[in-house]
């Protein structure tokens, strides 16, 4: 009798949505936390917390972390100059912290994703792309619903502040609609985050039950005159808008899509954590004024023995 061969186990590819967690901790942690130089360090030390948390919870071999560098030169933003201009540009301070958080990330030994082109979300895409190449799945490191469209079978998304995770079949009850239909729900109904105003009159449920009945945007646009005919209220009027606002809807759609042939050059090979670098991370240790607790998690997370303690370390 032959052996049934077991499937192999994919191994996991932590996705880490960088910003949104400098973001918080920047907008959570005291301001009294500052570098030798007597800049604001808030946001990197939160970011350390979240990040030593992760990394001595999960113990992850395949990790990548990617930042926003593309706040304003985005591509999206040739295609749509509104694009996210709802926004305020970040303040110098914040700006030094994000450049002191990649940073930390590569004297760890974890690949540091960020472009001027693209925005951390498609290199999360790209990257969850190359991951599967090597038999991977993703674990996607983040709370923002665009990031949802990416999840394939073996993937999940985790809220890491809530600990709350869910693979493709857990989008539909989170947001009405598929995973695959993610972008096209963005681009009915908008999304304010990113100024995105979709398409008017068509709110968050009624695109849902679009997108249930016609299953794609391309469907819809094809069938317009089915509309009208659903039991759905404003119908009518949502048909009309959609011949008016064709064009837009389907500019919309190409900023909620998320790419996934985002340039990833330098990172490792199926993103493996490589060694971490103890001059780098010593040095930062200084310059940020980590305490001795953080500095020996930072250590032991690295795989660096620590040297002796001193008697005064909890002064």
């Amino acid at each position: 009798m032959a052996a049934v061969s077991a499937t192999p186990v994919r191994q996991p590819l932590y996705l880490i949505d960088a910003s949104l967690y400098v973001f918080r901790a920047w907008h959570s942690m005291p301001n009294e936390f500052q570098d030798n130089q007597g800049w604001p360090v808030n946001a990197v030390h939160g970011f350390a917390r979240f990040l030593l948390d992760l990394l001595e919870r999960e113990r992850p071999r395949h990790i990548a972390v990617a930042f926003d560098e593309a706040l304003d030169s985005c591509f999206r933003h040739a295609l749509y100059p509104p694009y996210k201009a709802n926004r305020d540009p970040a303040p110098d301070e914040l700006r030094r912290q994000f450049a002191h958080c990649k940073a930390l990330c590569a004297a760890l030994g974890l690949d540091v994703l960020a472009d001027r082109e693209y925005e951390a979300d498609d290199l999360i895409g790209s990257a969850l792309q190359a991951g599967h190449q090597h038999t991977l799945r993703g674990v996607i490191v983040s709370a923002d619903k665009d990031l949802s469209q990416l999840l394939l079978e073996h993937d999940e998304q985790w809220d890491y502040a809530r600990n709350q995770r869910w693979g493709a079949a857990g989008v539909k009850a989170r947001h009405g609609v598929h995973a695959h239909q993610m972008a096209d729900y963005l681009a009915l109904c908008g999304d304010a985050v990113d100024n995105i105003p979709g398409v008017s009159g068509i709110g968050t449920k009624s695109a849902a039950v679009l997108l249930a009945h016609f299953g794609s945007l391309d469907a819809l646009l094809e069938r317009i005159d089915e509309v009208p005919f659903l039991r759905l209220r404003g119908a009518a009027t949502m048909a009309v808008r959609l011949r008016e606002q064709r064009e837009q809807v389907l500019l919309f759609r190409q900023l909620t899509t998320i790419a996934v042939h985002a340039p990833l050059a330098n990172a490792q090979p199926a993103f493996v954590r490589s060694p971490a670098d103890a001059d780098m991370l010593g040095g930062l240790c200084e310059a940020l004024r980590f305490g001795p607790l953080t500095r020996r998690r930072l250590l032991a997370v690295a795989g660096i023995e620590s040297p002796s303690s001193p008697a005064n370390e909890f002064a």
